[in-house]
């Protein structure tokens, strides 16, 4: 169960749609496989030292946990209204690439799209986080094993073409771009998953059940990553000008898959919508009755902002809040306090 909420956070619509691949990796070559090394190792990294700071010092906000980190009211509070912005634009985010897949696909208006998740998001928001809990245990599951098929089907393919997509002119490939790259690509999903850790907290019972959470889920993250990579590599293309890469590829070249894959698709954004807004309704609501006003503000709002466009949206703002979260990471990472976990 604290498995699948971390991944049904970090798997969203830039995820299963191939436009954070291209971004962050899949542009640099082979060496951006070495990014995704570098991002799942420092995913678990982080995820084990949250876990093991929210366990030991008894955290149930996360308002607390960053005031723990940073040891000052000030910068804890600059830091939780920057995360706060993040989750709730990376939730208008996933409204935003849910209309655009029924625009993409079905030519349906986006906004049909758009006004559909958000009056779902409200209905299972509504029931708090045991509803999000149990709408993940079901959902994540089916999105790991159709990903895995997808990426095995691709690494055949790749084989029978004896490697030659490593030919292909890729950009910046003898830089060291990637490194930063895939650090920026760490720090801002871990923005999106230290609060829903801080939500799960309740959840740990030792240091045990730390380690192996954090390890499968960086573990998981990568194997899924890889899956998606490979899915790029079957066809050259521009994928800068295509807002939903995977889709296109898989559409073209694996149509059998077509219809399973888009399932993937609005369940993956859906995945990733509700644990990020229940995260953001957690951190700003203070009591129960104004709970339900919020989540139907956020749900509502989300529809209007969404026709900024997915891709865009991905391209701008995941970079700088990326870039922005790398302060927090490192606060984490180099917090030397004695936590003893039994």
């Amino acid at each position: 169960m604290l498995i699948f909420s971390i991944i049904g956070t970090l798997i969203g619509a830039g995820f299963a749609s191939g436009q954070e691949m291209y971004l962050f990796f899949y542009r640099f070559g082979i060496n951006g496989i070495f990014g995704l090394i570098l991002c799942s190792t420092l995913i678990s990294m982080v995820i084990y030292k949250t876990f093991l700071i929210i366990h030991t010092r008894k955290i149930d906000t996360y308002e607390g946990f960053l005031r723990e980190i940073f040891h000052s009211k000030k910068l804890s509070n600059i830091s939780n209204i920057i995360v706060n912005s993040f989750l709730l634009i990376t939730f208008y985010i996933m409204i935003s690439g849910f209309g655009v897949y029924f625009k993409q696909q079905f030519e349906i208006p986006a906004i049909i799209g758009a006004i559909v998740l958000s009056v779902i998001c409200f209905v299972v928001l509504i029931k708090d986080i045991e509803g999000v809990k149990r709408v993940n245990s079901i959902i994540v599951p089916i999105l790991i094993v159709v990903i895995l098929i997808i990426g095995f089907l691709s690494l055949k393919d790749l084989y029978n073409r004896s490697g030659e997509i490593w030919q292909v002119n890729f950009e910046n490939k003898y830089s060291f771009n990637w490194i930063l790259q895939a650090v920026v690509y760490c720090s801002y999903n871990m923005i999106l998953v230290i609060p829903v850790l801080v939500n799960l907290g309740k959840c740990i019972k030792n240091k045990r059940q730390i380690a192996v959470v954090s390890a499968l889920s960086g573990g998981i993250v990568f194997v899924l990553a890889m899956s998606i990579f490979l899915v790029l590599t079957s066809v050259e293309s521009d994928y800068s000008k295509i807002q939903m890469p995977a889709v296109y590829i898989i559409d073209k070249y694996f149509p059998q898959f077509s219809g399973i894959y888009g399932i993937v698709i609005l369940l993956s954004i859906f995945s990733t919508a509700i644990s990020i807004g229940i995260s953001f309704l957690k951190n700003i609501t203070k009591n129960k009755k104004s709970y339900p006003q919020f989540v139907a503000i956020m749900c509502i709002s989300g529809v209007l902002i969404s026709n900024f466009g997915f891709s865009n949206l991905v391209k701008l703002l995941f970079p700088v809040f990326g870039y922005l979260g790398i302060t927090e990471i490192i606060w984490i990472l180099k917090n030397n306090d004695d936590y003893t976990v039994v």
